[in-house]
């Protein structure tokens, strides 16, 4: 049995990582913390794990984070994962971190866009981005994986065939997405009330979002050439998922029925990631509770823009599912393993 722990489990993306490790048929939950909840029982904090995890949260000790557990699932916010990270990567354990503090390769840009300083300069390259379905060998013998954005999943995974076929013009991509509430987090902010968020759809970080230039990063790695886009991102009045709209410009005349066939080639053989029928545009009810990514297409023939539209649960392929996903491929295990669920719908 792989023995995980899991830093900052009771915040959303945590507390769904708990829940999938408690199901995952080769998983032992060794030690799970929380800086609020001290103290507690998980199942006091979520009663939905009553029966299904028995483990009394404790403060973060990271020497003793590290000497129960063989993977470190680290779920903080940004600017608090590089202890934590310095202390198992010096012991030799394997490190799944769900924040942003190991995405950038550039310290610079991290500083520039996250506003603190990074104190783990010196792993950033040993880090590798988490997205099994672009970096999946090189996960295979990481020791510090960074987990994606969530934002960044649904951007990369609608553009990664166009891009790679050098289909697409690299300086002239929008991308407009929306997310649920959850991916604000758990902590209480006035923005997130129910009087002000509900019946309103409202535009943020506009031109100035900090998954900006991860999305930009991974693309133009893709791409083999610089990739800028513009990117805003959207508050909708639901719990879970994002649905991102991305508008590219094709670099030469194709067809839809070519330009499909390049996506569905390119997801054949990808358990989580699926391109749906034509006329059938993804929602994000299609993959609530799920690691899935489902993706359709079209052209405007009118503009010669291709028109790309992706939908994940933002929680689960966009943070804890695809955290059990890489540790998945880390151990060698079957990479679907404990993500098999089907979406709740409706």
């Amino acid at each position: 049995m792989i023995k995980a722990g899991v830093i900052g489990a009771t915040g959303f993306s945590g507390i769904e990582l708990v829940r999938l490790l408690a199901e995952h048929p080769q998983v032992e939950i060794s030690l799970l913390t929380s800086q609020t909840y001290a103290g507690m029982n998980i199942s006091e904090v979520y009663p939905h794990l009553s029966g299904k995890v028995d483990c009394i949260l404790s403060d973060l000790d990271p020497e003793q984070v590290v000497a129960e557990s063989d993977v470190i699932f680290i779920a903080l916010p940004h600017g608090h994962s590089a202890g934590v990270v310095k202390e198992a990567y010096n012991q030799g354990k394997k490190i799944i971190d769900l924040g942003a503090d190991f995405r950038l390769k550039s310290a610079e840009d991290y500083e520039k866009w996250y506003k603190t300083e990074h104190t783990a300069q010196e792993l950033l390259e040993k880090a590798v981005y988490g997205l099994p379905e672009v970096h999946r060998v090189k996960i295979k013998d990481a020791d510090i994986v960074a987990n994606p954005g969530c934002y960044p999943t649904s951007v990369i995974l609608a553009l990664m065939p166009a891009l790679k076929e050098n289909l697409i013009v690299t300086n002239d991509i929008v991308i407009d997405s929306k997310s649920g509430v959850s991916g604000a987090g758990r902590k209480a902010k006035v923005g997130m009330l129910y009087s002000i968020c509900n019946e309103s759809i409202s535009a943020y970080g506009v031109a100035s979002h900090r998954h900006t230039p991860e999305i930009e990063q991974e693309l133009t790695n893709i791409a083999g050439e610089k990739v800028n886009l513009l990117f805003t991102p959207h508050l909708t009045p639901m719990t879970r998922g994002i649905l991102s709209t991305v508008y590219v410009k094709l670099k030469k005349t194709l067809s839809l029925e070519e330009v499909r066939g390049i996506y569905e080639e390119a997801y054949q053989d990808e358990y989580f990631v699926k391109v749906l029928k034509p006329g059938i545009w993804p929602g994000t009810k299609l993959v609530a509770g799920t690691n899935n990514c489902f993706i359709n297409l079209t052209l405007d023939e009118r503009t010669g823009r291709l028109v790309v539209v992706s939908v994940i649960d933002n929680l689960i392929k966009g943070a804890a599912g695809q955290a059990v996903q890489n540790m998945n491929i880390l151990f060698a295990l079957e990479e679907k393993t404990g993500l098999t669920n089907t979406a709740v719908y409706p």
